[in-house]
């Protein structure tokens, strides 16, 4: 009798577990699922701080390219310093 009992409880707990998933292909293709999620994970850990760094030094020097030309077209628009030049004796050159 004890014999049958246990036989009717793991026939019954085997057919629950083959009807929620929890077969050994099931939980096979979980770790894989969470595999690669981990491996997601840790992608995106490492590539979000590389990215963001990246883009800040590009806006960085971008913006010091911006200043630097800002300034030479400045200067490029101001008249030449004619007075301190002619003030100023010329030599001969050798």
């Amino acid at each position: 009798m004890d014999d049958l009992l246990q036989q009717t409880l793991d026939s019954a707990a085997a057919t629950a577990a083959a009807e929620a998933g929890l077969g050994p292909a099931t939980t096979a293709n979980g770790m894989v699922f969470l595999l690669i999620a981990a491996l997601g994970l840790v992608m995106a850990l490492v590539y979000v701080p590389i990215r963001l760094f990246l883009t800040i030094t590009a806006r960085s020097r971008r913006l010091q390219l911006l200043l630097k030309i800002r300034r030479l077209r400045n200067d490029l628009g101001q008249p030449l310093e004619t007075q301190s030049l002619e003030s100023q004796p010329l030599e001969p050159q050798p």
